[in-house]
Formats: structure tokens, sequence, C-alpha cells
């Protein structure tokens, strides 16, 4: 599939193989924003709020004020025009090193967070006994992997009650399993489903055969009560061969999620040489990483294609160049009607707003990109149907988007 001559693949493979060690996380200088952009919703105009540091997820609370996570650890609080100091109270994260993909992670309030006051969070944990050990040698990214980071670590997922500018009573509620040394692809976009169960995006940390691995929650989408119980409806409840946490499985890179007005839960998942993957997410369902996929190992060998395995759930669409999805959400506003139940997606190897209008659950009818000249790591919807968007930068613009 997708031959290559040997020419160009001996010429490629080096710089693939740095691609690989990087992925979708390269910093790169980016010039301000333009304040107009031109769409399908007509003229759009941008408006720059703050500066965080590599921020990676928002919430919007009742009222308007905006959670967001910064991956060094810091949790801010946007209001009336100005970024709170970091909250107190924020699970503490191993964050080795500007632009990796640990760190503090998603951030998502409860659905009764006006009587609750319960924020999620999800972040990198080091090995609680804090074990350490060595990278071992990955081919299919094309060569030698970091060798500096010895530290065991996975995703976790806490949650605390927000009271003004800290958090309290807060406690881990999930885990990945097993913790890994080293490489990235942790996930964890956390959303609440109509059910008012709590979905997560856990990421295959590049080891590949655990996203296929029932014993394992690395690679899947995860379904928990919101308290970190475990729904005795979920498919593989009650098995001794599987994890009961399991909603989905065969799964990579998923940093994005959401809901349809019709309950459907939709992610984005990130290929490798291609393959970027907008999936239907329904329950107990296979998704085929890392056996197949309609993109290519770094170095080999060359992996499948979806058509090829009629046993495994197809994505509604793919794409090759890569889009490097992060963060998504169904717009529902009034302020953009041209857009009303568009899925709206962050995309930062496009450096767009990608707008999909779907047709059915079997294809994208309209695609759009909104040129944004920035990495674009999540979106959320604003109380009067603006959006807010931030920038993946180590000097990441939180930014708004209005007519």
């Amino acid at each position: 599939m997708r031959p290559m001559s040997l020419r160009w693949s001996s010429f490629l493979i080096p710089l693939l193989a740095t691609a690989g060690s990087v992925g979708a996380q390269q910093q790169q200088p980016t010039p301000p924003p333009p304040s107009v952009v031109s769409t399908s919703a007509g003229n759009i105009r941008i408006e720059r709020l703050a500066t965080l540091e590599y921020p990676w997820g928002m919430a919007v609370l009742p009222g308007g004020r905006v959670l967001i996570t910064e991956k060094p650890g810091r949790l801010r609080i946007w209001e009336n025009g100005r970024l709170s100091e970091p909250v107190s109270g924020v699970p503490t994260v191993v964050y080795l090193r500007a632009g990796e993909q640990g760190g503090l992670l998603d951030v998502e309030a409860d659905p009764n967070f006006a009587t609750n006051r319960l924020v999620y969070l999800s972040y990198s944990e080091a090995d609680l006994q804090g074990a350490k050990a060595a990278e071992t040698n990955e081919m299919r990214f094309g060569g030698p992997r970091q060798q500096t980071d010895s530290i065991i670590r996975g995703a976790a997922v806490a949650r605390g009650r927000l009271e003004g500018n800290s958090l309290h009573e807060v406690q881990v509620i999930w885990r990945q399993t097993p913790k890994t040394v080293g490489r990235g692809h942790f996930g964890v976009r956390i959303v609440f489903g109509p059910d008012g169960k709590l979905y997560l995006t856990s990421g295959d940390r590049q080891r590949f055969d655990p996203a296929a691995d029932l014993r394992s929650n690395l690679g899947k989408v995860v379904r928990i009560n919101a308290d970190g119980s475990v729904p005795t409806d979920n498919p593989f409840a009650g098995t001794d061969t599987a994890r009961a946490d399991i909603w989905s499985y065969g799964h990579r890179n998923t940093l994005s999620a959401a809901f349809d007005p019709s309950g459907r839960l939709w992610t984005l998942d990130m290929g490798a040489r291609g393959g970027d993957e907008l999936n239907l997410i329904e329950r107990g369902k296979n998704y085929g990483w890392p056996y197949v996929s309609d993109g290519d190992n770094y170095a080999g060998p060359s992996i499948p294609d979806h058509s090829t395995r009629r046993d495994i759930t197809a994505p509604v669409r793919s794409w090759t160049p890569v889009i490097a999805p992060s963060g998504a959400l169904f717009y529902s506003g009034a302020m953009f009607p041209a857009w009303r139940g568009s899925l709206l997606v962050g995309g930062l190897a496009t450096q767009s707003l990608i707008r999909l209008q779907l047709d059915g659950v079997q294809r994208v009818g309209v695609e759009e990109r909104v040129f944004m000249g920035r990495r674009i790591r999540d979106i959320a919807q604003a109380p009067d149907g603006a959006l807010f968007v931030i920038v993946d930068d180590k000097s990441g613009d939180l930014l708004r988007l209005s007519r």
C-alpha cells in the first residue's frame, strides 16, 4: 500500500523519525492572530483576551467564567477581562520539558456545577512508588526514542470542589493502566454524556499494541460514573477478560471528543504518517489501532487499510495529510447561525478552526477550514454564542471569536 521509491524513502525516514518523536507537539514561532477572518458565517472578529503558557483545556462555567489549564500545572480562571492567579489545590503533575505532551491537560465542569461546584482535571502523574525504567527501542517510529526520561508515569483524572480560587477535597477517580516510561499520547479529553456518565479518551502512550488489549485501558474510550466507579452496563463489566471501564478500543491519540445534539459521541484520533480519523463511538466497538489505519508507521512496516478488516469499525472521515485534531464541540449558539449543529475542531497542523457539517452518521457533507495561523488546541462556547479558542504555544493566546 502507498508505494514509495527506495531513493525517497531513504531520504524521508530520518526526517519522519524526528517528526514522530515530536509529532503534533512541535512548536514554531507564530505571528499575532488576524483581527478578522472571512467564513461561511460571515466575517468573524478575533480578540486576544490573555496569554498563557501552553494552555491545553477549557471549561465554561455558569455565568461565563472560563477555566483554563496550562501544561506546567496551573489552572486559571478568566473572568471580567482578567486572568486569575493559579488556582490552589491542583494535583501535582509531572511536566519534564517545555512543549512535551504531558502535564496538566483537560478540565471539565460537572453538569450540576451550580450546586455541587465539582471540577474534573486530567494530568500526567508519576508512578506512586517512584519506579524508574529504561526506554525500549521501538523501530516503528523510525529510530531511537528519548532516552533521558526514565520516569514511569501515566494519565489520571481527579475531581475537586472549586471555592473561590481554590480546589478542595481533591480525589483521584481514574488512572491509566499500566503506567509506562517515556513517550506521549496521554490523552485525556473529558466529556460528560447525556446519560450523566464521564467519558475519557485514553491515549496509547505510543506503545501501539495495548490499544487492542482489553486488559489495559490505554488506547481506549473509557466510561465511568462521576465518582470514578464503573457503570454496570459497560460492555465488558462483569467479565474476567477485559477492564470494566472500557467503552471502545483500538484508538491511538484521541484529543477531541464531543456529543452531538442526538446524544452520539464523536471523537477525532491523530494518525501516525497520515490517517487522522473522525469516529462515531459505539459501545464495545474496535476501531482498529494499531492493526489497521489509513496512515502508516513512521518507518514501516506498512499498516493495512480499514477496508481490509470488516470486523473493525472504520472512520467516517480520515485525513492525509493530517490535520492533528485537538478539541471539539458541536456548535449550538446564536451568534453564528450558519454553523449551528456543525462540529468545530481545533487543528494543530493546519493552524485552523475546522468546521464539519455531518450528513447523517455516514459522511461529512461540508468541510470548511478557517485559517488562523495558530495551532488551535481547544475550543469552548460562551453563553452568548461566541467562541473561546486557545493557542498551543509557550505564549499561547486565549482568543474570543465573535461577530
